[in-house]
């Protein structure tokens, strides 16, 4: 099962939505599409408008490629979950976002070798064809959260102000 996510922002991301539909089409595999906000009535794929924590948890789990939209949150826990997230990021010329933040971001965790990162959309179904291969030498362990950090810091801060 190929599972794509678009997110919870306000804005539709029509464009990989209709383009997993289209896939759907022609490929012997379920999709399904977390669609969020996007107008569209898929012809060949499940879909859902918004999942829990649970269901999304459970969705990456049991997808065989995860396709994320550019939010490094989202892609974040594809990683965690053990995962290389195919991420094809929302752009602001297409009226997907309000600025091009998720390519900017995309392209340095593309660095760090540890993400599928798709801007043209027309090499989204390569990617999907050729995943084994390409995430093969791909390790998701290398992103990790530093919120457990951060937190202890914040939590030093906040009672050096308060003594």
């Amino acid at each position: 099962m190929i599972f794509v996510t678009v997110g919870t922002h306000e804005q539709p991301f029509r464009r990989l939505v209709e383009y997993m539909d289209n896939w759907a089409k022609d490929h012997d595999e379920e999709v399904f599409i977390q669609f969020g906000y996007t107008d569209f009535q898929a012809k060949y794929a499940k879909m859902q408008k918004f999942l829990t924590r649970e269901e999304m948890a459970q969705r990456i789990s049991d997808a065989r490629i995860v396709v994320t939209h550019g939010g490094p949150a989202c892609y974040s826990e594809v990683l965690r979950a053990g995962k290389i997230p195919v991420v094809v990021p929302r752009s602001k010329k297409f009226g997907e976002q309000y600025d091009d933040h998720q390519i900017e971001i995309g392209r340095e965790f593309k660095k760090r070798n540890n993400i599928l990162f798709v801007e043209d959309i027309d090499k989204l179904g390569e990617t999907i064809e050729h995943y084994d291969e390409l995430s093969k030498d791909m390790d998701p362990s290398t992103c990790h959260s530093n919120n457990n950090e951060f937190c202890a810091h914040l939590n030093q801060i906040v009672d050096q102000m308060f003594q």
